[in-house]
């Protein structure tokens, strides 16, 4: 997807962010209002993709395609213009700057600029990455071939998929991180252990208790030292520490931000005219209060009723809608699959529901008897009575014990 020649100086809508909330605010835009102009604004080369893919799909099935994952058909009409970024916002004049030094204007805006991911203090290498985009992916690809040694930084969410990923691709893993088991920081101690136990039992070599903290690029490999004084090099380096909300220009434009870009219950900003969805909006869920998800499907949803809302603001028709839908998320990490609602959070009550062999579970988090997230561990289609739990103990607290059976281990 390349955008045209010839740009026009305004349009009737902006989206600044080329993702997934982006592809989903611009679809449900064009079927509120069929004859608004719509632009799209992406700092990667690349349009919208179906970020999952990157992680999950494309590694693990043998059969799917980069190209089956782009998003924004061309049905919806929007202008893409790529390789730039939104670097000032007027929301007097309804107008932003571009890093291309252009200038846009805007009836609605929708900031959906998403996360950036966190940055370790290692020097710049077209062999270290911050593994997120599409161009992330290509690289990878180059440089992990079965038997390339890879190392990955951090033991949560994105760092477990990929080395789970590359180790099924026939790379030599090492995963290190700064706790002694995968994803502790959301399981509760023995499933991560368990968890942890496989990933050494099928290859893949474990540092635990320190943190990266430098390396060195010489040639065609990194070595990588830690804070306990060893050193590990490979071909490849993969960073999965975290994101951080990229907020900067709201905040440069005085929109409200805290941990995010503070939005209402309708996904507006403190301006008129401004909305925000996606990994970078702070919003009031419906059933845990304010919170920022940084999960597709809370992506795909909500860019989808902000787009709705923006074309009811602009043309008059319809009405503007409450973001009501809770998020869900889910993993694959060698045999284990499991999806996921709410807070999942090492540090709340945890109680655990499992069969004998620990095969299918549930755990469910809590905080003073109200439970606020989730876990379904290899139990599939749950989520929806998971969030009915949710809204029942808000009304009706329910002890630990009180909850084993909620949810049908099946």
């Amino acid at each position: 997807m390349n955008a045209s020649a010839e740009q026009q100086d305004r349009f009737d809508y902006v989206i600044a962010g080329a993702g997934v909330a982006a592809a989903s605010a611009a679809t449900a835009i064009r079927e509120a209002d069929p004859d608004g102009t719509i632009a799209l604004i992406g700092r990667e080369d690349d349009g919208p993709f179906y970020r999952p893919d990157l992680s999950k799909t494309l590694w693990l099935d043998p059969d799917a395609k980069l190209d089956s994952g782009w998003l924004l058909e061309d049905e919806v009409g929007a202008e893409l213009l790529t390789g730039t970024s939104v670097t000032a916002v007027d929301t007097e004049a309804h107008t932003l700057t571009l890093s291309d030094t252009r200038t846009l204007g805007y009836g609605q805006l929708l900031l959906a600029t998403g996360a950036e991911p966190r940055s370790l203090d290692l020097p710049e290498s077209p062999r270290i990455l911050t593994y997120r985009t599409v161009a992330d992916y290509r690289r990878l690809r180059e440089l992990a071939a079965p038997g390339a040694r890879i190392v990955v930084v951090g033991g949560g969410y994105i760092g477990a998929e990929v080395s789970a990923a590359l180790n099924q691709n026939g790379a030599s893993v090492t995963l290190i991180m700064p706790g002694t088991a995968i994803q502790e920081s959301m399981f509760p101690e023995a499933l991560a252990r368990m968890v942890t136990d496989a990933y050494r039992e099928r290859g893949v070599e474990l540092v635990t208790g320190t943190r990266a903290t430098g390396a060195e690029a010489t040639g065609e490999t990194v070595t990588v030292t830690t804070g306990r004084g060893g050193a590990h090099t490979a071909e490849a380096v993969v960073v999965g520490a975290g994101v951080i909300p990229n907020d900067q220009v709201a905040r440069l434009a005085g929109i409200t931000v805290d941990d995010g870009i503070v939005v209402d219950a309708h996904l507006a900003t403190s301006a008129p005219d401004v909305w925000a969805a996606g990994d970078v909006a702070r919003y009031p869920d419906a059933l845990l209060g304010v919170r920022r998800v940084e999960h597709v499907d809370n992506a795909e949803h909500q860019g989808a009723t902000a787009g709705r809302n923006m074309a009811a603001a602009r043309t008059g028709r319809g009405t503007v809608e409450a973001y009501a839908y809770t998020p869900i998320f889910w993993s694959d990490l060698f045999d284990y699959g499991y999806e996921a609602v709410g807070e999942l959070s090492a540090r709340l009550d945890t109680t655990e529901d499992f069969t004998d062999d620990h095969s299918a579970g549930i755990v469910y988090y809590s905080q003073e008897d109200h439970v606020r997230g989730a876990l379904l561990w290899n139990v599939w289609d749950s989520t929806d009575r998971a969030k009915a739990l949710i809204a029942q103990t808000a009304a009706e607290p329910k002890s630990g014990e009180e909850l084993r059976g909620s949810i049908a281990l099946e």
